[in-house]
């Protein structure tokens, strides 16, 4: 894994913009209808090749797909796995949050708002409440769209310039909470389950020399979702996910993995967000090279300062947020640049590279900001890091 030897490297945390029409053929994939697979296949890898030019236009230095082959960063793993098993049953994992039980008239408008500019679309999604539930062994048997999506980037990439690029892959415990068990004997075993289909998705992407990126919001949302657990009981839980996300990597280089964790797109008040000092020490036992957090919205930015107190390993990176999926102002570049030298000031300049907070266009469902903005904000996440190079490598 490259590190910012002689400037300060740019990326994102990969989920990038989604054209309007692939958007639509990505929907109707998931919701079962009729598609062209032919035609979609030829779409998903002329969009893989549109959007690394484009983050090679931006300036990008580690880029990725855009996830632009996947309906959203998660369920995509749904065709990927044998086991599951659709039930007639709201998705257990929308429940009530914190958050929302505080701030549930502010819910209630933002949930209008999104409808409002999602328009059919999310109407439509959300007509079909049925869950996936874990019913028998689970197996991966996504082979054939993990091949197509390492041959889209990789020809993508082909005489384009850039450090390098990563793909992502979602982690064992987000699909523990989105695919409630029922078939294992324990957490613990279908935790294992899990990670042992998803690793032939981890060893693939290496293998195919790009960076592993594992997303993993859920160690970083478990305790807002958890409204009557505390502290500690998060930590025990999320130890003990860290030891399964740990075996499922086994014998992957640690330099070849990037690990993220979020709070979703949840552009919301965030008040319950669990904060950094209360599990940064959990996630540094993940086995990963570098760590993409949050750092640049209001919840968040003032964290840098944990890492004051939380030793970062000298073989490791931090890949902070300079730039927020949830704020819809575009960030000054001298703002980007400040917060980039405040980490290079604790951890060290060669340790940073510059990043975004969570993905933009997750999911095409208008929960983010617009695509326009998005590519405005990475503008300046370049510009700042420019700036930021000249001195502190001056």
């Amino acid at each position: 894994m490259r590190r910012s030897t002689d400037r300060i490297l740019t990326t994102h945390t990969g989920s990038l913009p989604r054209p309007g029409d692939l958007v639509a053929m990505l929907n109707a994939k998931e919701l079962g209808e009729p598609y062209d697979a032919r035609a979609f296949a030829a779409r998903i890898a002329r969009a893989i090749s549109e959007v690394v030019d484009r983050q090679v236009e931006t300036g990008i230095d580690v880029i990725g797909d855009g996830e632009h082959s996947k309906f959203n960063w998660m369920a995509y793993a749904r065709g990927r796995l044998s086991g599951l098993e659709e039930i007639d049953s709201p998705v257990r994992f929308r429940g009530a949050t914190r958050d929302s039980i505080e701030f549930a008239a502010a819910y209630e408008d933002l949930k209008v708002m999104h409808a409002a500019r999602s328009g059919a679309l999310v109407a439509k999604r959300t007509a079909r409440p049925k869950a996936l539930v874990c019913a028998g062994p689970i197996e991966y048997v996504g082979h054939a769209e993990l091949r197509a999506d390492l041959d889209n980037l990789k020809n993508a990439l082909a005489g384009r310039k850039h450090e390098e690029a990563f793909v992502t892959a979602i982690s064992p415990s987000n699909l523990e909470l989105y695919y409630e068990n029922r078939h294992y004997a324990s957490d613990e075993e279908y935790l294992a389950a899990l990670g042992e289909a998803m690793r032939i998705e981890y060893l693939a992407i290496v293998e195919a020399g790009f960076l592993l990126q594992i997303d993993d919001p859920r160690m970083a949302t478990h305790y807002n979702r958890a409204t009557d657990a505390t502290v500690d009981d998060c930590r025990r839980f999320i130890a003990l996910r860290v030891e399964a996300l740990n075996h499922a990597m086994r014998g992957i280089p640690t330099e070849k993995i990037r690990f993220h964790t979020c709070y979703s797109t949840n552009i919301a008040p965030r008040v319950h967000d669990f904060e950094l000092k209360h599990f940064a020490d959990l996630m540094l036992k993940v086995r990963a090279g570098a760590y993409v957090v949050e750092a640049a919205n209001p919840r968040h930015e003032h964290e840098w300062a944990v890492w004051r107190d939380v030793k970062l390993p000298d073989d490791r990176i931090v890949i902070p947020g300079v730039v927020s999926h949830c704020v819809h102002l575009v960030e000054h570049p001298e703002l980007v640049a400040q917060r980039i030298e405040r980490f290079a000031g604790v951890v060290g300049r060669e340790r940073v590279i510059a990043g975004t907070d969570c993905g933009f266009g997750t999911s095409g469902a208008g929960d983010e900001v617009h695509p326009d903005v998005a590519w405005a904000k990475l503008r300046a996440l370049v510009e700042g890091a420019r700036i930021a190079s000249k001195r502190l490598f001056s």
